[in-house]
């Protein structure tokens, strides 16, 4: 009996391609390779589906490799460009082939399989990309492409009698009704919504993070992490301001900050937990504690007492709601170019 190692997202087009190479008889062993910018896998609550409900219902093995520091550098410096956003989508794959090939010799399997189809990403999925991926991760010949087989080259598994290539699929673009249609047949009901995976073709979450990574040059995980909470204000090079949206990320940022972090948020009221990164003087916590009370149960009040909490010690300051001029200054979004005004002087 062949065996494989499929790459595993948990979605729909991988689960699809693990399941043709099952019925044809081929023993599949999947790796699923977590990063800090996909769906937490931990927290159901951030993925639409159990994303590894397929393989409890079609039987197969799930084995987790975080990919950590070695995809955190290729986000900073990708070999083959950013997408629209910051989605680094060759690099990518490039990555988790290679340690895939790694697991692949482990096991003795005989090839990778992935469920890539031909035309249903720009960047990473042409017809002229995957020789390009291949050849960089080392494992040209050796990865097998169902849901698009029938439109690409002859592999190695397929010259060597392993797999029939006529057993495979022939999708093409980005239209899913294939894949729909085709789990309809196996049965697989539980999946994920497409387009939903990777913060890194998110326009807001990117933008976060082009912030963060040209004021902090040693960016580190706490740093990713935040960046999937709360409401973002940048103080100066140096020092970030993150807001609380709900009482959810208020517990998240509260056990995401070091001990030493400085703290803020308006006792009585609804408020929302809010987080100096970076360097917290005076002025930087009297412009964190006037957003505090901008986004608290107490906007309304022309000052308020907002308590600060750093290094072990508290005490309160007093401070004005911020206003509308700060608030839009001070976001980390990317803003919309200001329109001319002719006629008119100032």
């Amino acid at each position: 009996m062949p065996k494989a190692v499929a790459l595993y997202s948990g979605g729909l087009d991988s689960a699809l391609a693990i399941l043709v190479m099952m019925k044809q008889g081929t023993d599949v062993t999947a790796i699923t390779f977590l990063n800090h910018f996909g769906c937490d896998i931990s927290d159901r609550s951030s993925c639409s589906k159990d994303p590894f409900a397929a393989s409890v219902k079609f039987g197969f093995q799930v084995k987790l490799s975080h990919l950590s520091g070695k995809f955190l550098e290729i986000v900073k410096n990708p070999r083959h460009g950013h997408g629209k956003n910051m989605n680094p989508c060759v690099d990518c794959r490039i990555l988790m082939l290679k340690e895939a090939k790694e697991f692949m010799n482990l096991l003795g399997a005989d090839f990778l399989i992935t469920g890539e189809v031909l035309g249903q990403r720009p960047m990473s999925q042409r017809r002229d990309c995957f020789p390009m991926i291949d050849k960089a991760a080392e494992v040209k010949g050796i990865v097998v492409r169902p849901l698009s087989g029938k439109l690409l080259p002859v592999t190695v598994p397929e010259e060597k009698g392993l797999i029939k290539r006529e057993l495979m699929h022939g999708f093409n673009g980005r239209t899913r009704k294939p894949q729909m249609a085709l789990a309809e047949e196996f049965g697989l009901t539980e999946y994920p919504a497409p387009a939903g995976g990777c913060l890194l073709t998110d326009p807001i979450y990117s933008f976060r993070l082009k912030d963060l990574l040209m004021h902090n040059k040693d960016t580190g995980y706490k740093d990713i992490n935040f960046l999937r909470v709360g409401r973002h204000f940048r103080f100066s090079a140096g020092c970030k301001i993150v807001v609380g949206r709900n009482e959810d990320e208020n517990n998240i940022m509260r056990s995401l900050a070091d001990p030493d972090d400085c703290i803020l948020e308006v006792e009585g009221f609804g408020s929302p937990a809010t987080v100096i990164s970076g360097i917290a003087d005076d002025e930087s916590i009297a412009v964190a504690a006037s957003l505090c009370a901008r986004y608290s149960d107490a906007k309304n009040l022309p000052e308020v007492d907002v308590a600060v909490s750093a290094r072990g010690r508290k005490y309160y300051i007093k401070a004005r709601p911020a206003n509308n001029e700060l608030t839009e200054r001070c976001r980390i979004e990317k803003k919309k170019p200001a329109k001319a005004v002719i006629g008119l002087s100032f």
